[in-house]
């Protein structure tokens, strides 16, 4: 009997695993049981993306906890959820009020009776599209020019809290790294609504609407769980393909992280407070 010893397995947290494989001699050679092999390296994976998957939800339920139990961050969290509500709703309300001549731009109201059933009925849905696509404009916006501040303001206030200061690049000045952030906040705000609008459209078009509904949802969620993981690498002037990659080695977190956020009414609660689990989890994870 011989006991080859193979190499370590890295696993996506860095996790360092010994396999050993337990040959046998035969008359022809050395025969490896290689599918007990692939088994036990598929077991492995699976069990470390089920722990960081875990691991997201928990901190962004620790990140709740704490936003609620410190004045300043509650403060915060409570400002950021207003002015997304206020601005979606000022938005949509402008919508409902000019969609009569809106949709006279697109089509002016028909003589005909026949017709005029159908230009009621269109008139209804250009509405609701404007007022889901009035929605999403809103969020991008407050989300790019106010809420990336309040966010960034959430996650200093937690560092200083748990490190005891804030990490920033030294000779920057403070107007400079928002201006950074704000660019920053650009492609992480847009390129997850495009991809996930993109998609509903292929689902509206194909019979593959069930599949592309979980695979729009998933991508929504790591890509907001990633707009807040990525504060403070974005607030001390990473390169965003530096910060992509780390995104695309911990999709498992991202997604626990971003879960919650597919929870009505509760959603909009953990969402304004993600600023703060964010930052405890990329704190912990650089003392490792």
């Amino acid at each position: 009997m011989i006991f080859l010893t193979l190499l370590i397995f890295e696993t996506a947290d860095g996790v360092s695993i010994w396999r050993r494989i337990n040959s046998d001699t035969h008359q022809d050679g050395i025969t490896i049981d290689l599918i007990s092999n692939c088994e036990i390296s598929a077991n492995l994976e699976g069990n470390v993306m089920l722990r960081s998957l875990f691991k997201g939800i928990n901190y962004n339920i620790k990140g709740l906890g704490m936003g609620l139990k410190t004045p300043k961050l509650l403060l915060l969290g409570t400002i950021r959820f207003v002015a997304v509500v206020i601005i979606t709703t000022a938005a949509a309300g402008f919508i409902l009020v000019y969609h009569q001549e809106i949709l006279n731009l697109i089509w002016n109201r028909p003589d005909s009776h026949w017709l005029l059933w159908l230009w009621y009925t269109l008139s209804w849905l250009l509405s609701a599209a404007l007022v889901g696509l009035s929605a999403i404009l809103s969020y991008l916006l407050s989300q790019i020019l106010f809420s990336v501040l309040i966010m960034d303001m959430m996650s200093r206030i937690t560092e200083k809290s748990i490190t005891g200061h804030v990490q920033v690049p030294s000779g920057v000045p403070i107007w400079q790294q928002f201006l950074f952030l704000i660019r920053q906040e650009i492609p992480r705000a847009t390129i997850p609504v495009m991809l996930t609008l993109v998609l509903i459209f292929i689902g509206w078009l194909t019979p593959f609407g069930p599949v592309v509904t979980v695979v729009s949802s998933a991508i929504a969620v790591i890509f907001l769980a990633w707009d807040n993981t990525d504060l403070i690498p974005a607030r001390r002037m990473k390169s965003f393909g530096e910060r992509f990659q780390e995104l695309k080695r911990t999709l498992p977190f991202h997604m626990g992280f971003g879960l919650l956020f597919l929870i009505p009414l509760l959603n909009i609660l953990f969402l304004s407070f993600a600023p703060v689990g964010a930052t405890l989890y990329y704190i912990d994870k650089s003392n490792v």
